[in-house]
């Protein structure tokens, strides 16, 4: 069944819902494309050959980094006092919800000369 302009389907239960979106943006709510810009992304850093790839890395706040351990030995993620991935085995991954903005340089704790930098805005 098609709903004509000014009748409501009484089987579409989102009709509703849809007219309130529409009203909301008409009275002057936040109504933009740029909403579903801001949906929390994924990265991936790469530990393989002793380095961290790559060494800086901007993301946004609730996005989530994952560091994957491609080298045959293990690895940490840590900032002293912030965050601290522990050892990391070979071919796992460790992943972190970014939740406060800063600049946070990283080593990894078993091969202090690893350095990394993740900036969150």
């Amino acid at each position: 069944m098609i709903a004509v302009a000014g009748e409501v389907n009484r089987h579409d239960r989102t009709a509703p819902r849809a007219l309130l979106v529409v009203l909301a943006c008409a009275l002057g709510a936040t109504c933009s494309a740029a909403g579903a810009a801001d949906k929390p992304r994924s990265y991936t850093v790469v530990i393989e050959g002793v380095a961290y790839q790559p060494a800086e890395l901007a993301v946004k706040r609730g996005d989530t980094v994952a560091w994957v351990n491609k080298d045959p030995f293990p690895h940490t993620v840590t900032v002293p006092g912030t965050f601290d991935s522990h050892e990391i085995a070979a071919g796992s991954t460790w992943k972190y919800v970014a939740r406060n903005a800063g600049t946070y340089a990283y080593i990894c704790t078993l091969h202090p000369n690893m350095k990394g930098t993740l900036a969150v805005q």
